[in-house]
């Protein structure tokens, strides 16, 4: 017998007892045991419909907590692309400029801020990528 049934059970017993109770007492009693007896159906199936609300809002959140906890890209390859041609096309002045004025320092100092500004967006975008793997906690020398 599953849990449906039980409590279809108890529902066709709740329904004999209204219907005895209302040979009993006759029909002016009627309304009032009809409405206790929906009472009685609208509670169950507010129940019921509690549990299904819960149920399914549990399952939502741990669907929610498992995807916040993948790592996944914050952009396109279309954005990487673009910002790596950007990178480029503004590496030609700035060697100028840096070279034109203070030499192989200055050229040096150009190209440090341009790879520096590369790893930067390269470390957002691939968040694990210059990070140590964390250690598993099932490893087998940890035991």
């Amino acid at each position: 017998m599953t849990g449906m049934d039980g409590r279809d059970t108890d529902l066709k017993k709740e329904l004999d007892a209204t219907l005895q109770t209302r040979r009993e007492l006759g029909e002016e009693y009627e309304s009032a045991l009809v409405d206790s007896f929906l009472e009685k159906v609208d509670q169950r199936i507010d129940g019921a419909v509690e549990r299904r609300v819960r149920r399914q809002l549990a399952e939502q959140q741990m669907t929610a907590a498992r995807d916040s906890r993948s790592p996944r890209p914050t952009d396109s390859f279309g954005e990487r692309f673009g910002f790596g041609i950007v990178s480029l096309v503004l590496a030609v002045p700035l060697s100028a400029i840096g070279g034109g004025i203070a030499n192989l320092p200055g050229l040096l100092t150009a190209w440090a801020g341009i790879v520096g500004v590369n790893v930067v967006q390269a470390a957002r975008t691939n968040p694990g990528l210059f990070g140590r793997r964390r250690a598993e906690k099932n490893d087998a020398w940890m035991d």
